[in-house]
């Protein structure tokens, strides 16, 4: 029996994992593109409609014998086979026509042999044969090491497998060396493979801004060159994350999109997907009626295909349904029946949820022995799931310091290689051929490292801004505000910086969602830089909380500037905002005195000010009492005749 891999393989993974994968999978058709244009035509219409791919590559190898093709070229048609029933979820048939591939070609100076072993790796699931796949792999760029694409393919799929061995921290540093890999040589199509499978794994670290914008990127690829299966695929994948965000009204459209181009190319198992997560946003939504005709569509498709583990995650979703209707009895029945045997077949990550479901169908039965044991094992499990969750994110955050670490320490090397180059440059200069040779020298080096560097400025970039507000991180901040106060020290100039807090942040949340509590850090972040002046740096801090930092300010030019940024502060808008809610801030000012001042005290003395406005009802600014004492005799009258 074939199960989906949108759905995944749950006798050893985590179905979410799957549902994240099938992009790769559906994209990566051309990875090692073909020797000839027909190969390579045939590897496009892949993504665009596999089964016409299949029949247009049946045909052409059953011609082999008469056309006395060689033992590569056919093997470069099972290649096109292989990626076309990976295409259409049909995993043995890939792994079979791989295996006929490379008894043809043994030979590891092919790259067709590559691109064989890469269509059995891919279309494994269980965890000994994900295990074998990785050794192979491994084995694989050993002999690949010469040839940077074929190698750049490997990496990609050997992160794919990684993270399809829960192994989200290994996956992560793979996955940017193959994304980086494939900006140093160009190549697009690559690129775009890397991106696919790294959203995935950002979407599993929580990390969901990073996680759009990659899979922006695919979505582009793929609108571009219409292929439509592969763009069925990515917009599925995009309302996962927007669901994960819960931002319910994007994730709709994203499965209506991924829905209309699955009917379109005739994908049945693509529109139940489709309708069983529109089921299931529906349902949040309280359009219970549309819900359950999606959710009846979509059960339908599964049953027929006998795909277990979606019947019963559709099923679940109708008992849900059944449950907001005031039918518990109907409700009650099917989540016994789907909870069986300890749902041995049903995603780990599926089930609490399932026994809160049933505990509260339980209760509206009366049956409350049985609702409170239900809420007992439901508080179990969600306490592991969030748990392992958790350890999870941890070691895909620590993997992407780690990788922005190597990333800073390359940049060091460059640096010191860019000196190098120099010096040897500056030898040569003794006459005027050497000169016009250096000069040589150095364009050739700006056009082979120009793709280097716009990488390096890009991962650069993540590594010191605040991925929300696109603000300076607090860790740049920090390095900016050390600087700017010893230049301070040094010239014996003056120094004010704010520390800035949102009022009521909290409530905002609370009372509107966290989506729009992230609407309003950005929109302050924008109406802030409108603001503050050229020179200036404001930086998330933490939070709600920002560090603004005035290089050459006294207190009371400080003072006007914070006011402006406050004011603009209570023009942001709040969706359907009560009368009595409105966006606005705090701050505590602090200013270097007659002896230089650490960040450490400059903080704790702005801290203390902004704990002064806080008290005083919010919506104002303080100043510390030591920096105004501190300050001239005229910049304290100025504070004075503002206050």
């Amino acid at each position: 029996m074939l199960v989906s891999r949108r759905a995944g393989r749950i006798a050893s993974l985590l179905v979410h994992i799957f549902i994240a994968l099938v992009g790769a999978n559906a994209a990566r058709a051309a990875c090692i593109p073909g020797p000839d244009a027909g190969v390579r035509r045939l590897q496009d219409l892949v993504g665009a409609d596999p089964n016409q791919a299949l029949a247009r590559a049946d045909e052409a190898l059953a011609a082999t014998g008469a056309n006395g093709a060689t033992p590569v070229a056919k093997a470069w048609l099972e290649v096109v086979r292989g990626q076309a029933y990976s295409a259409l979820e049909l995993d043995g048939n890939a792994r079979a026509a791989a295996a006929a591939g490379l008894t043809l070609v043994p030979d590891l100076r092919e790259p067709v042999h590559f691109a064989l072993n890469i269509i059995d790796a891919e279309n494994v699931y269980d965890a000994a044969g994900i295990t074998k796949a990785i050794q192979n792999i491994e084995k694989l760029r050993v002999a690949a090491a010469t040839n940077a694409s074929v190698d750049t393919c490997l990496l990609i799929t050997l992160g794919t497998l990684q993270y399809r061995h829960d192994n989200s921290d290994l996956a992560i540093a793979t996955l940017m060396q193959a994304y980086r890999a494939a900006d140093l040589t160009e190549s697009a199509e690559q690129r775009v493979l890397a991106a696919d499978s790294l959203s995935s794994v950002m979407r599993e670290i929580g990390d969901y801004n990073q996680a759009l914008a990659l899979n922006s990127e695919v979505v582009e690829w793929h609108q571009k060159r219409h292929a439509s299966l592969a763009l069925s695929v990515a917009q599925y994948l995009r309302g996962n994350i927007f669901m994960d965000m819960r931002v319910f009204a994007a994730a709709a459209d994203a499965f209506a999109d991924a829905r209309t181009l699955s009917v379109a190319i005739g994908d049945t198992q693509g529109v139940a997907f489709s309708d069983m997560r529109i089921c299931e946003v529906d349902a949040k939504l309280g359009k219970l009626d549309s819900a359950r005709a999606s959710c009846n569509n979509a059960l339908a498709i599964f049953t027929a295909s006998q795909t277990t583990d979606v019947i019963k995650q559709t099923r679940s979703l109708i008992a849900q349904i059944d449950l907001a209707e005031g039918n518990s009895a109907r409700s009650l029945a099917a989540l016994d029946d789907i909870l069986a045997d300890g749902a041995a077949d049903v995603p780990p990550r599926s089930v609490a949820p399932l026994f809160e479901l049933r505990a509260r169908a339980n209760a509206a039965r009366g049956n409350f022995t049985a609702a409170y044991a239900d809420l007992d094992e439901y508080t179990k499990r969600y306490i592991a799931a969030n748990e392992s969750r958790r350890v999870r994110q941890i070691a895909g955050m620590r993997a992407r310091f780690e990788t922005d670490r190597e990333i800073e320490r390359n940049a060091d090397l460059q640096h010191e290689l860019q000196l190098s180059k120099q010096r040897q440059i500056e030898l040569q200069h003794r006459t005027w051929v050497a000169i016009v040779s250096g000069i040589l020298v150095i364009g050739l080096l700006t056009i082979l490292l120009l793709g280097a560097r716009r990488h390096r400025r890009q991962l650069s970039e993540l590594a010191t801004r605040d991925a929300l507000t696109q603000l300076p991180n607090r860790r740049h901040t920090a390095e900016l505000a050390a600087q700017a106060i010893a230049h301070a020290a040094e010239t014996s100039s003056p120094l004010t910086l704010a520390l800035i807090d949102l009022d009521h942040f909290k409530s905002i949340n609370d009372e509107y969602g966290h989506a729009t509590g992230d609407q309003v850090l950005r929109d302050f972040a924008s109406a802030s830089r409108d603001v503050v002046r050229e020179g200036d740096t404001l930086g998330r801090w933490g939070g709600e909380e920002f560090l603004l930092l005035m290089p050459g300010t006294t207190l009371d030019l400080a003072l006007a500037i914070v006011e402006r940024v406050r004011a603009r502060a209570l023009d942001i808008r709040l969706p359907e905002a009560r009368a009595d809610f409105k966006v606005s801030l705090s701050a505590g000012l602090a200013a270097t005195g007659a002896h230089p001042s650490s960040l450490d005290e400059l903080i704790a003395l702005a801290d203390a000010a902004l704990y002064r406005a806080k008290h005083d009802g919010r919506n104002t600014v303080r100043i510390d009492a030591l920096s105004v004492e501190s300050a001239s005799s005229g910049v304290r009258r100025a504070i004075t005749r503002r206050g």
